[in-house]
């Protein structure tokens, strides 16, 4: 029997100035979601059932920027994206602009189970979701009113694009939000255009090896606040946001484009697999040579039942359990 582990995470590139009432919101969720996990490891079920089940928690939970609780794109509305991955046999399944499916991650797997594709998106995603009679909503569902507020931000800010920001109390956040983005702020770190102190992409995933030692992964996203209608980042990209095989399950998170341009969740498992090097080093190796100026981090899981995370920004939503007993949840390095 091999030794089952997981990681999980909602996000990299947080805002140093989190309140940390928010810090303990997003905590309490990794820990639940990640306790979903363990219980499910612990009962001998499968990887793939397990990165589908946590991902579902996570995007059903609005602390992190997945299903409920989502990105807004200029229109106003939401376009989801997600991918699943299976390391025996590398089957995939992903969707992009999913608009009324309550849980997209669901619908990758049935699109990697169900139909004979590997990536559906818009129109046809949402038939098929249908027709395999997945749970639809409206999508005023995903909609919160703190995405609203943030959607108006990013527009009065000249349109720039981000995720996140912590409104500052008593101030105009508008202006505050303008006068960080001339200055730059947080030491010049800027991610897409914006200073990364208030930029904080909060995709989610899930890496889990189960206890016959097969592993997989899951991503799951809103995509970017304010983001053109159409736009398609690295979550549903298999090799870029999201990997899985018998060296490793990979899960991404972080800017988008830099993802897909060093295809980031393969690498690991290429360094892995050609280069020898273990799991921790496999990933410090990506995240510090393969992101070319981009800022993003990463879980994952060996098959061997190790854990591992990296990120190159200020901070990752995350949390990791091992079959020996050892659990974590963190943010900060």
């Amino acid at each position: 029997m091999a030794r089952w582990a997981i990681a999980i995470h909602g996000g990299a590139g947080v805002d140093p100035n989190l309140p940390e009432h928010r810090q303990e919101e997003a905590k309490r969720v990794l820990a639940r979601c990640l306790q979903v996990g363990v219980d499910l490891l612990r009962s001998g079920a499968a990887a793939l059932d397990v990165v589908e089940a946590v991902v579902r928690e996570l995007e059903t939970d609005p602390c992190f920027n997945s299903g409920r609780g989502s990105a807004l794109t200029r229109a106003g509305t939401v376009e989801m994206e997600a991918s699943i991955m299976d390391g025996r046999g590398r089957r995939c399944g992903a969707v992009s602009g999913v608009s009324t499916v309550r849980n997209p991650v669901s619908l990758a797997r049935r699109v990697m189970d169900k139909s004979p594709h590997s990536y559906l998106a818009f129109d046809g995603a949402e038939d098929f979701a249908r027709e395999q009679g997945l749970e639809v909503v409206d999508n005023s569902y995903f909609i919160t009113e703190e995405n609203i507020g943030m959607l108006k931000l990013a527009k009065e800010a000249n349109s720039i694009l981000f995720d996140y920001c912590i409104p500052l109390a008593g101030a105009d956040t508008c202006s505050a939000l303008a006068a960080a983005v001339e200055g730059h702020g947080s030491n010049g770190m800027v991610m897409n255009g914006l200073p990364i102190s208030i930029y904080a992409p909060e995709t989610v995933g899930c890496a889990v090896v189960d206890s016959s030692g097969f592993t997989a992964a899951a991503t799951s996203t809103g995509g970017l606040m304010n983001k053109m209608t159409g736009r398609i980042g690295d979550s549903p990209l298999i090799g870029a946001g999201t990997y899985a095989c018998g060296h490793c399950a990979v899960s991404c998170t972080g800017e988008g484009e830099a993802i897909i341009r060093s295809t980031l969740a393969r690498d690991v498992a290429a360094v892995m697999e050609y280069k020898g090097l273990p799991l921790q080093e496999a990933v410090d190796f990506c995240v510090k040579e393969r992101l070319d100026e981009g800022f993003a981090g990463l879980i994952a899981v060996s098959g061997t039942g190790e854990v591992a995370y990296g990120f190159n920004c200020t901070g990752m939503f995350r949390g990791c359990a091992t079959e020996d007993g050892f659990m974590e949840v963190g943010i900060w390095e």
